[in-house]
């Protein structure tokens, strides 16, 4: 006889097994849905292939995207250490740029001064948005998801309302906009900016504290059991709300670097749903901050068949309804792998 038991530590190549069976059925499931739709699989692909790593708008188009998706994965990851689940990285994210852009359209600096400042704004700005949900949860036990969902609207609206109000572009009319921000990220090649290689960074640094680090212990410890780390004399609340706060200042950063690195105005829209992505990023990365690289660059070749799928004619919300599917079949595999057949004897 056999039955099934669940381990509490599931090896690694079990997980990596189950998700790239996860991924083939998502790649199956789409490859149908595009059969059904009556185009060639074989001219899709090649045409998906070509346009992201053959032309240099699709590899500049993939840098761009990683650079926001490692900021808020980063982001979402950290407070996924503490058990926590940080859904409000959008609206960390568009606090960030709005902060960054405040500095960069109305203080008269030279570039070298206004980029650090308006870094500096962007994460603290950023970190003050995730900072009364970091409190509900760590002294009230309020749950942190429903409060950092819910001050995404504010923020979206609260963009909306500066871009078509009192930071409107009255220069060059440009609609839901602010005007051109006069500093901007230096660039690298093209139009990729160094906000790319800072983003690599932040994640090579967090994966290198938290993983180091008594601070990273402590807060792993708090996430995993709270009981065992008041016994070991680790308090708690503050670390959750250390870990929510720092949370939204590396979302922020990221709003900073979107608004002064790509977009270099503050406009509607400007988030393009990274807060929301980076769940999946921070997820597929697991326990390790490294992940996050090959995650946000899976997920930048999503966004990048996105377009593609649009010159085709294939809805624009099929970028969000094969996020989703990754999401649960990842969440299903997970669930799987963590679970073996153990022989018993009558």
């Amino acid at each position: 006889m056999s039955r099934r038991i669940r381990l509490s530590v599931v090896p690694a190549r079990r997980i990596f097994i189950g998700r790239a069976l996860a991924l083939g059925f998502v790649f199956l499931v789409l490859a149908l849905v595009l059969m059904l739709l009556g185009l060639n699989l074989g001219t899709v692909a090649t045409l998906v292939v070509t346009s992201t790593f053959g032309t240099e708008f699709g590899l500049e188009n993939l840098a761009l995207y990683m650079t926001p998706l490692l900021m808020t994965g980063a982001a979402v990851w950290l407070a996924l250490r503490a058990g926590l689940w940080n859904i409000g990285a959008e609206g960390q994210f568009l606090a960030g740029a709005t902060a960054a852009s405040a500095v960069g359209l109305f203080l008269p600096f030279p570039a070298f001064v206004t980029l650090p400042l308006a870094a500096m704004a962007g994460m603290i700005a950023g970190a003050c948005w995730s900072a009364v949900p970091a409190a509900g949860r760590a002294w009230l036990g309020v749950s942190e998801i429903i409060t950092t969902l819910l001050l995404n609207f504010i923020a979206s609206y609260l963009v909306y309302y500066l871009v078509t109000g009192p930071w409107a572009d009255r220069v060059t009319g440009a609609q839901v906009s602010s005007e051109r921000i006069h500093a901007a990220i230096p660039t690298i090649y093209g139009v990729v900016h160094w906000g790319g290689p800072l983003a690599l960074a932040v994640v090579t640094a967090l994966g290198l504290l938290l993983g180091r680090s008594r601070f990273g212990y402590e807060l792993t410890l708090s996430g995993s059991n709270p009981e065992a780390a008041h016994y070991a004399g680790v308090s708690v609340a503050p670390r959750l709300f250390m870990a929510l706060v720092f949370s939204g200042a590396l979302a922020g950063l990221g709003g900073m670097m979107e608004a002064l690195g790509t977009v270099h105005r503050l406009q509607g829209g400007l988030a393009h749903g990274y807060g929301y992505l980076g769940i999946v990023v921070a997820l597929l990365a697991r326990q390790s901050a490294l992940a996050l690289i090959p995650a946000a660059f899976l997920m930048a070749v999503i966004l990048n068949m996105g377009i593609v799928l649009q010159t085709l004619q294939v809805s624009a919300s099929s970028v969000l309804a094969i996020t989703g599917l990754l999401v649960f079949a990842i969440a299903v595999s997970d669930e799987l792998a963590a679970y073996v057949r153990l022989e018993t004897q009558k």
